[in-house]
């Protein structure tokens, strides 16, 4: 039996589309054909207006952050040997707060309202999470 990862998402069936797309290295978000607000994370219908009428797309990937903490004490097994790291509530351009790690960035650099890009982690051959990193040059 394979050892539990809590690192790992529970992919559900209205989850799908989002984590295939991401182990392609495209973020998806759902948005409602009925009053048009865009959403994550994924739910058979729309937070807005309870509309069963959403439909993916591709996100642009870009976002600036909203809030975010860095972790230093984390015994849980994989964690545990990735301190520091950086979790983030990211604002996507397209409207909606996608919790995240941010990488590639030095703690002391962070800072609400950084302007950040998505990018792609492989976990495990099945399973790719989106990630975000600074954006450089804009």
């Amino acid at each position: 039996m394979a050892e539990h990862r809590s690192d790992l998402p529970t992919i559900e069936a209205e989850s799908q589309p989002f984590w295939e797309a991401a182990r392609e290295g495209r973020l998806l978000l759902q948005r409602c054909e009925d009053c048009g607000a865009a959403q994550h994370y994924p739910r058979p219908f729309c937070a807005s207006c309870w509309s069963e009428r959403v439909r993916w797309e591709e996100a642009s990937g870009k976002g600036r952050v909203y809030t975010y903490s860095v972790v230093h004490v984390n015994d849980l097994p994989p964690f545990a040997a990735r301190v520091p790291y950086v979790v983030a509530a990211v604002d996507l351009d397209e409207g909606p707060r996608i919790m995240v790690n941010l990488v590639d960035v030095d703690p002391s650099e962070l800072a609400v309202g950084m302007a950040v890009v998505v990018a792609f982690e492989q976990l495990t051959e099945e399973v790719t999470v989106p990630v975000f990193r600074p954006a450089r040059g804009g």
